[in-house]
């Protein structure tokens, strides 16, 4: 499966009465391939979250395409497009439903009236996977915030997609359910072959997981590849602020500069 996003332009609609276009994506391409985890960088506002939503179909490029193996995804049907694409986001709320029917909903793209026997298959095949059949019966509401995160990549998983999409998905968590989570994305894209594509923060938790990286600025990917790519000269230009890389073995260490005092 390869991912090309070619020429995407999106632009918001501001001011009084709604007339006056904000660019935010200005002819932006990407290619990303299955197996691989692509980490999208960039300062708030560089136009991460809003790329991601145009490849799921919640927001309507101005123009350009994004293409699943040279299928434009923007001109299919929802359920269509559900079957390849699926989305982990930030803010999860699933309501007072068992992690199994929780999990259950990622079929809805797939489902008749009711479940099929083929998605009760699936479904129990994948809390064995991720070890959360012994949650199936539980409340997603009284799960801890690692437990819930690790239920929606399930849930995303289950759509058998060929992409998956995170946006920010370790922000509210301590380190060992970022952790938990980095192992899933990781395990995905390795073990399933699914194409990955995060919008993070942390420069450094995108070393551990990322293959390749689109550092976003002004609309465009202004520079893009696999690690050896980043250097303190490109952060420094991405989010102007000084850095220094250490490196041990094959691992990249960024650290921010002491500031003068």
């Amino acid at each position: 499966m390869t991912l090309d996003i070619r020429d995407l332009s999106f632009s918001y609609r501001a001011g009084f009465l709604n007339n006056r276009l904000c660019p935010v994506l200005k002819g932006l391409n990407l290619e990303l391939d299955s197996g691989e985890i692509g980490i999208l960088l960039g300062k708030n506002g560089a136009g991460k979250t809003t790329l991601l939503k145009n490849i799921l179909g919640i927001e309507k490029p101005d123009s350009g395409s994004v293409l699943i193996d040279g299928t434009d995804v923007l001109k299919m049907r929802r359920a269509d497009r559900a079957k390849l694409i699926s989305y982990v986001p930030q803010i999860i709320d699933f309501g007072d439903l068992t992690v199994y029917d929780t999990v259950m909903t990622g079929r809805i793209s797939y489902m008749g009236l009711s479940p099929s026997r083929s998605d009760r298959e699936a479904v129990e095949k994948i809390l064995n996977d991720m070890a959360l059949s012994d949650l199936a019966d539980r409340s997603v509401e009284k799960l801890s915030g690692g437990e819930r995160q690790k239920i929606a990549i399930a849930r995303a998983l289950v759509q058998d997609p060929k992409l998956l999409i995170f946006d920010e998905p370790t922000a509210n968590l301590d380190i060992s359910n970022e952790a938990l989570v980095d192992t899933e994305m990781v395990r995905a894209a390795r073990e399933r072959g699914v194409a990955v594509m995060a919008s993070l923060h942390d420069l450094n938790q995108a070393m551990v997981i990322g293959d390749r990286f689109f550092f976003l600025s002004n609309g465009h990917v202004v520079r893009h590849g696999g690690k050896e790519i980043i250097s303190e000269e490109l952060i420094e230009e991405v989010y102007g602020v000084s850095v220094k890389i250490m490196e041990t073995g094959n691992t990249k260490f960024i650290l921010r500069k002491e500031i003068q005092r």
